[in-house]
């Protein structure tokens, strides 16, 4: 991964070292045209000289007869051209580019110089010079042309002068060495600056990150926020740290505002009773409280969810769809099937941020389970129109039969007394009526004291009970048996329990057909008392076990009228396990006889 240190290095070296590169090729290449320029104005110079110190009448015949080809020497006619130093080389050359005389080579061995740019130029009328690689010397050399005129300002030739100029490389050879080694120091020099440029940049930048990601820990930004000036004397770099640093406490108070404010929203909403499902537009949930996740049995992550899929209810889909939408949906009831159980919910939808225009924002959702409450309502209908039902009927009995009194002749002894004692049988009816509800009222009241508990001889209330309903038994030649270890005893209130065995064995005797057996048992087991009623009566099916207990709920309509019935019984007897923290349970089949039990942890 790159970094500044090591980007502002790379890229400021290679700068340093094209700018240092540059430098000494542009110092070479002025110099060696300088070089040029120097060589070339002298031998103009040079030229110019040699050429007006000639004889002008033997240079013209020279060109004039053009037998000027003979080399350099006394017997030559041209003895001048053996006077030129040893570096010189001399060429006469006519108008049509011919050489005419060398000082070095014969002119037969020497090509047409038409071609050549200072003849060129010396024959336009101009001082020509040029540069190159002779072909008949094999060597650099540097030539200056000068025009040659005759009388009356006629062109002749061409004057040139070369001479052998050493390569600028390899004249200045010697000194590269020196230059080179300047050129290296300076290299260096600017290599260090770059290093310690680069890197108080990158120290800078590190410092500035290191503000800005200091944001994320409190810890982290207090030693950070409290140190001295961290970055170096640059004026830009000094307001942007304080502008950084003013930005960075900013933008943590925020956070831990943010942060604070999250927590106690989540701590409210996990400590809410009521569902709660947030989601956006798509109605892709992003937000769920703990009881939905425990309701909906929702494991891990919710954000991957969308509404349907987790609650699989189209219902409350569409009320999140209308209320994107823009509608306002009313307070409605759903069922739901929720972890195998079905609820029933309240529903209140809205749209999380109402001043968005519709579609644009999101729903939440709250779900307010009143299954139970739903249940009790239905409950209290029920009780409500049971217990009109078991009062109508003797009721209406004691109506009739009052009338039929009120019209039978007074001498009439007989009728009278049968019609009383109809009357006072159902008025004993609606009495243990009464006072079953009474009974199950005072049980049911979790305001009131708790019943006292002692140390009880279990023996001695299974007689108790057994005597309450021997002359139903003796009625129909039903034995009850009873099964209790000697000394068996338990806390626990003697009263109520005596309750419950009576009703038990009440239905016992009152399901079970003439001749029969039933059996009242106590032991402990699993460390509690467990108090059984078996008989051999009719038995319930499966269908009607789990409501078995409920308050008015018989087995079979048909019986509501059998004799000293009230439907609360078996109600009595659950409330009155739960009030000794036990259970009742009841195992039955149809035909086969039931088995009643009240398990009391010891």
């Amino acid at each position: 991964m790159k970094t500044v240190f090591r980007q502002s290095l790379v890229v400021l070296t290679l700068s340093a070292l094209g700018l240092s590169l540059s430098f000494m090729v542009s110092v070479l290449l002025f110099m060696d045209s300088l070089y040029y320029e120097v060589n070339a104005r002298n031998i103009r110079d040079t030229a110019r000289l040699v050429l007006s110190a000639l004889p002008k009448e033997q240079l013209g015949a020279c060109f004039d007869s053009g037998t000027a080809g003979i080399p350099p020497s006394a017997e030559s006619g041209i003895p001048w051209m053996g006077e030129l130093p040893a570096a010189y080389r001399l060429t006469l050359i006519g108008k049509d580019g011919a050489v005419l005389a060398d000082s070095r080579f014969p002119k037969e061995t020497l090509s047409n110089h038409a071609g050549r740019p200072e003849v060129q130029a010396a024959l336009a009328g101009n001082e020509g010079s040029a540069r190159r690689s002779s072909e008949s010397a094999g060597t650099e050399l540097l030539y200056a042309a000068l025009p040659v005129y005759g009388r009356g300002g006629r062109l002749l030739g061409v004057f040139r002068l070369s001479m052998e100029t050493p390569n600028f490389m390899r004249r200045i050879s010697g000194a590269a060495l020196p230059f080179l080694f300047v050129n290296a120091v300076f290299f260096l020099a600017a290599l260090g600056a770059v290093y310690l440029f680069s890197r108080s940049l990158a120290v800078s930048f590190s410092r500035l990150v290191a503000i800005a990601q200091s944001v994320h820990s409190s810890g982290a930004f207090q030693r950070v926020i409290s140190s001295p000036r961290l970055v170096s004397g640059v004026e830009e770099f000094i307001a942007l740290e304080k502008a950084l640093k003013s930005m960075a406490w900013e933008l943590t108070s925020r956070i831990e505002a943010a942060r604070t404010e999250g927590r106690r929203l989540e701590a409210i909403l996990n400590g809410m009773s009521e569902a709660v499902f947030a989601m956006d537009e798509k109605l892709m949930l992003h937000m769920v409280n703990k009881q939905a996740m425990v309701l909906f049995g929702i494991d891990g992550d919710a954000g991957s969810l969308s509404l349907l899929e987790a609650t699989h209810s189209t219902e409350l889909e569409e009320a999140a769809k209308s209320v994107l939408a823009g509608n306002t949906p009313d307070e409605l009831e759903v069922l739901c099937h929720t972890a195998a159980v079905q609820r029933r919910f309240r529903v209140f939808a809205s749209a999380l941020n109402p001043l968005n225009p519709p579609g644009s924002s999101g729903v939440v959702m709250v779900l307010g389970d009143v299954t139970r409450l739903h249940k009790l309502e239905q409950v209290r209908k029920d009780f409500a129109a049971n217990v009109s039902h078991e009062l109508r009927t003797p009721i209406q009995v004691i109506k009739g039969f009052a009338e039929t009194l009120l019209d039978s002749p007074l001498d009439n002894r007989e009728q009278i007394r049968h019609v009383i004692e109809i009357i006072e049988k159902n008025s004993r009816n609606m009495e243990n009526l009464t006072n079953d509800l009474l009974s199950l009222v005072s049980l049911e009241d979790k305001e009131s004291a708790r019943p006292d508990m002692e140390e009880t001889d279990m023996g001695q209330l299974f007689e108790e009970a057994a005597d309450s309903v021997k002359f139903r038994a003796k009625e129909k030649k039903i034995a009850i048996g009873i099964r209790c270890p000697p000394g068996l005893s338990a806390v626990l209130n003697g009263a109520l329990i005596v309750q419950a065995l009576v009703n038990l064995l009440d239905n016992a005797v009152k399901y079970s057909p003439p001749g029969s057996k039933v059996f009242a048992e106590a032991e402990r087991a699993n460390g509690g008392l467990i108090i059984s009623v078996r008989d051999q009566g009719i038995g319930i099916s499966t269908e009607h076990l789990d409501r078995i207990f409920e308050r008015f709920y018989r087995v079979d309509r048909s019986r509501s009228q059998d004799p000293g019935g009230t439907g609360l019984g078996l109600a009595i007897v659950r409330h009155i396990a739960l009030l000794h923290r036990g259970t009742v349970e009841v195992e039955s089949h149809a035909g086969e006889g039931s088995v009643f039990r009240i398990k009391i942890p010891v």
